[in-house]
């Protein structure tokens, strides 16, 4: 697989193994300083396994994720228009040989529906996802939904971004792409072990590895500059995949001196219909993919960190403190999920979700524990990507700005779509935070408030 020395992996895991607690700390103390990590100190924080170790990684990684991001959590709701797909990925409920998946493609107006369902509940930024059929799920089609997603409106309330998880695309495809107006264009490699990824690709446009990396390459060409990587934990061994992923992002750096906007860490759930998942050697413990978690994070501070409905509450919850930056909430992984009558279509999901909450009760648990809960898009809207958001995000600047429009999006929420008691806890949240502003940012966000208060919405810095 292009841009992934195997050898030199397995090398440096190798190496870890007989690094002592002393080497540990001392990498720790660089990655507090908010420096990126080499692919080798990587390992040694991978390698580790003492408890009290361990301990100090977890502390370390909250310390990087509170310095860079502060306390806000923003949300998303993936948004599946189409699970017509030719690749037969062996993990996958879209696989192309699964008569248990009921079929179809949203057209404009049922998109269009789907958005208003989720602008009535408070939604704001959308995952546009889509399987891959060559003729079907063209790039005509993702940048129409784009389009229809935006035009959408619910009295003063739009969808403020639509970022896309889709097929790669050539580079005059991934151009259309971008005019439609998307934010970050997402694609995961799902393993960076070439013969597994290569076995569980067995058919279709899919199984050519080198396509799918070279992929994130072309979109930064076309002019994308947020991209969104990730590994599909469970595939193969996780130490190996962290470590090549990372390999990864220092080829992008590289070549275009900017990493991913964002990483993903999904793991492998059941679906209907795959036999693949119910025996998986390579199943990651919920203590390993906590470290996964907390590694990463200490390894690209920067780096903005996507965890999915795949993960229980109880899981979701741990991991805010430990690197996580963006969650889902209130997912549906099917075509038309977001109404009453397919809710419940089990056999047309993608995967099994283990957090079934609404976007309210996920709201509440954050408030309740001093998380913000943020809908902000303003970096896309103020040009604050790709590399201009390295700038800030390296030395943790951009966490005053995330504060303040965290809070201007969570008033927001609160005063149009929350329950009586989320209200109470949500405007004590708000005055606590607050009060941990500078002068300055204080009267400026109490100016948004009083717009907030006159009806205005969807003003940011």
């Amino acid at each position: 697989m292009k841009y992934i020395d195997e050898e030199i992996i397995f090398g440096l895991l190798d190496q870890a193994r007989n690094a002592g607690s002393s080497k540990v700390r001392a990498i720790l103390d660089k990655a507090k300083s908010l420096k990126r990590l080499s692919l080798s100190e990587t390992a040694v924080l991978l390698a580790a396994q003492d408890k009290k170790i361990l301990g100090e990684i977890f502390q370390a990684a909250s310390f990087v994720k509170d310095t860079i991001y502060g306390r806000r959590i923003v949300l998303f709701a993936p948004l599946y228009i189409s699970n017509l797909c030719s690749n037969n990925c062996l993990y996958c409920a879209f696989k192309s040989d699964n008569a248990l998946t009921k079929r179809k493609a949203l057209n404009t107006e049922e998109i269009k529906s789907q958005v208003k369902w989720l602008l009535e509940r408070g939604h704001k930024r959308i995952l546009l996802v889509s399987g891959e059929a060559p003729g079907v799920n063209s790039v005509d089609y993702y940048c129409d939904a784009v389009k229809a997603i935006y035009s959408v409106s619910v009295g003063p309330h739009r969808i403020k971004r639509v970022n896309v998880n889709c097929a790669p695309l050539s580079i005059e495809e991934f151009k259309k792409l971008k005019s439609a107006g998307i934010g970050t264009y997402q694609l995961f490699q799902e393993t960076y072990h070439d013969k597994t990824y290569r076995e569980a690709h067995p058919k279709g446009p899919k199984s050519d590895p080198d396509n799918r990396i070279d992929a994130i390459g072309r979109a930064f060409r076309a002019g994308i500059d947020d991209i969104g990587i990730g590994v599909l934990y469970g595939l193969y061994d996780w130490q190996f995949e962290t470590l090549a992923m990372l390999s990864h992002v220092e080829h992008l750096e590289k070549e275009f001196n900017v990493g991913p906007h964002t990483i993903s860490v999904p793991r492998i759930e059941e679906a209907a219909g795959v036999e693949f998942t119910k025996n998986l050697p390579y199943k990651v413990r919920d203590d390993d993919f906590k470290k996964i978690v907390a590694v990463l994070r200490l390894s690209v501070p920067y780096t903005g960190m996507i965890l999915s409905t795949r993960e229980t509450p109880q899981m979701r919850d741990e991991l805010f403190s430990l690197g996580i930056s963006q969650v889902s909430a209130e997912s549906r992984t099917s075509p038309g999920g977001y109404s009453s009558e397919d809710n419940n279509r089990n056999n047309d999901i993608q995967f099994t979700l283990g957090d079934q909450r609404t976007l309210e009760e996920v709201i509440g648990s954050l408030i309740g524990q001093e998380f913000i809960p943020s809908f902000c898009a303003a970096c896309y809207r103020k040009e604050r990507t790709g590399e201009a958001f390295m700038n800030l995000a390296r030395p943790g600047t951009i966490k005053g700005k995330c504060n303040i429009n965290a809070l201007i999006t969570l008033k927001e929420y609160l005063d149009d779509f929350a329950s009586e008691s989320t209200k109470i806890k949500g405007y004590q949240l708000i005055r606590h935070a607050s009060s941990g502003l500078d002068d300055e940012s204080r009267k400026q966000l109490e100016r948004f408030f009083n717009d907030i208060d006159k009806g205005i919405r969807d003003e940011f810095v």
